[in-house]
């Protein structure tokens, strides 16, 4: 794959996540009904619905940053994986699979996303050590 061909699927899903959480984030914070009514069902408390909707705006403002935050990326990918992951088995747990669909969506989109990211930025100096 070229890297041209790289850069573009990872910027192509840096957007789409960035839109998909950082609306998701804004929804939590503004109390949307609809957001929170879900949440609340899966039985997350409003203080956590908060803390959630500032860490997904955050996150998208790091992922949105061209070439640079690099280690911080790399949070934010791991804090949108668990994300992904706690909301796919809430909802397994209590709405059933059919519920899960948007998670295993997010999950394979974010994936993408991160191997082009690991593309693009490759672990330097053994230890984990983003260039």
């Amino acid at each position: 794959m070229s890297p041209k061909s790289t850069k573009a699927i990872y910027w192509t899903g840096v957007i789409l996540t960035s839109l998909w959480f950082g609306t998701s984030g804004v929804c939590e914070l503004t109390k949307n009904p609809l957001v929170w009514g879900i949440t609340q069902q899966l039985g997350y408390p409003a203080h956590f619905i908060y803390i959630l909707g500032v860490a997904k705006v955050l996150g998208v403002l790091v992922l949105l940053t061209p070439n640079r935050l690099l280690r911080l990326k790399e949070w934010v990918f791991a804090g949108v994986f668990f994300d992904i992951l706690f909301a796919f088995f809430s909802k397994l747990a209590v709405l059933g699979f059919a519920a899960t669909v948007d998670a295993i969506v997010a999950f394979v989109m974010v994936s993408v996303t991160y191997v082009m990211f690991r593309k693009l930025y490759p672990v330097t100096q053994g230890v984990g050590v983003v260039s």
